[in-house]
């Protein structure tokens, strides 16, 4: 490739970098808005998500932050299957793998649901910017337990476990981990009594933003970055260095992690490791099975197997992530 062509690709890359998270997060916000103004919000919610989904692919290969990233680490149908699992057989044939909650909202609230303790009476984008608020409380602290308890950490673990981020493997969690995300995150607008049109776009916004959080697309998020759950800090989470993977707990907006004192965002674009200390099993079964046993939680973490009777205790609290 001549030098004047390959500078010119250089630079137009570097100026993409800027306008890739922007236009795809905000993008995908406004093809939701199309969607739940619709006669079927879900379906065409699921279209704006695949469309998502198709994009950040493409875009990986494109213009990849981590070009090893794009290499086969063997994981692959083990992600998908967790990704299918943990978020719902009932969104299999439209491959939307992030809103169980907004299924169930559907189910179980009326439309014309009238709330003595929620703010019906604000703009909607007021209620949402609320309820992200107290969503994003409960996902702040089931997340940061299940890294500082290491009860929680064996099924957390198997998300962290990944050396490589790309979009395929947003969904990989642990169902015991997503039942408990679900439950802190969405029990609080249930008992204030938020209306279906808040939770949909609660579950919109952690689709959204879960897609590209794990996108190994070259971004530069600077401006945002102190906001909004970006890829750059989300890869300073996966970090397999402790003092820097128990940090950016939040998933959606940034504000537990200010208040707490948890928010890292070093210079440098993301970390040399990813990954644990520990093994999961190789197949996908092991891996829902492994956390049950002892034998397995002390392959999570890292620790040498020992006969029962000769086990030492356990930790109370201390993710492992060392090397």
């Amino acid at each position: 490739m001549p030098h004047d062509q390959a500078t010119a690709e250089s630079t137009s890359s570097y100026l993409l970098s800027f306008v890739w998270w922007p236009l795809l997060y905000f993008g995908a916000l406004v093809g939701s808005w199309f969607a739940f103004a619709s006669s079927a919000p879900i379906m065409w919610f699921n279209v704006v998500y695949a469309a998502l989904l198709g994009a950040i692919f493409l875009l990986e290969r494109a213009t990849p932050h981590r070009p090893e990233w794009l290499d086969h680490d063997g994981e692959t149908l083990n992600d998908i299957g967790h990704t299918l699992l943990t978020k719902g057989a009932a969104q299999l044939a439209v491959a939307a793998t992030a809103i169980v909650p907004m299924a169930v909202a559907t189910v179980t609230r009326a439309d014309d649901h009238v709330s003595q303790l929620w703010p019906t009476q604000w703009p909607l984008i007021a209620q949402v910017v609320l309820a992200l608020v107290i969503a994003e409380f409960g996902l702040y602290w089931s997340h940061r337990i299940a890294h500082e308890n290491l009860f929680f950490w064996r099924f957390h673990a198997l998300h962290h476990s990944v050396v490589r981020l790309w979009v395929v493997n947003t969904g990989r969690f642990h169902v015991v981990d997503s039942l408990i995300k679900m439950v802190l995150s969405q029990a609080p607008l249930y008992l204030l009594d938020a209306p279906l049109q808040v939770f949909l776009w609660v579950g919109a916004v952690t689709a959204i933003t879960g897609l590209l959080t794990h996108c190994n697309v070259e971004t530069r998020t600077a401006l945002f970055d102190p906001i909004f759950a970006t890829p750059k800090l989300h890869r300073w989470h996966h970090s397999k260095t402790l003092k820097e993977g128990n940090s950016n707990y939040c998933e959606n907006i940034m504000i537990w992690d200010h208040v707490f004192g948890t928010y890292l965002n070093p210079d440098k674009a993301s970390p040399d490791r990813l990954g644990i200390s520990g093994k999961v099993a190789p197949d996908f079964v092991g891996q829902i099975m492994q956390p049950f046993s002892r034998k397995g939680a002390r392959e999570i973490l890292g620790k040498r197997v020992e006969p029962i009777e000769a086990a030492e205790k356990p930790e109370a609290v201390g993710r492992i992530s060392e090397a």
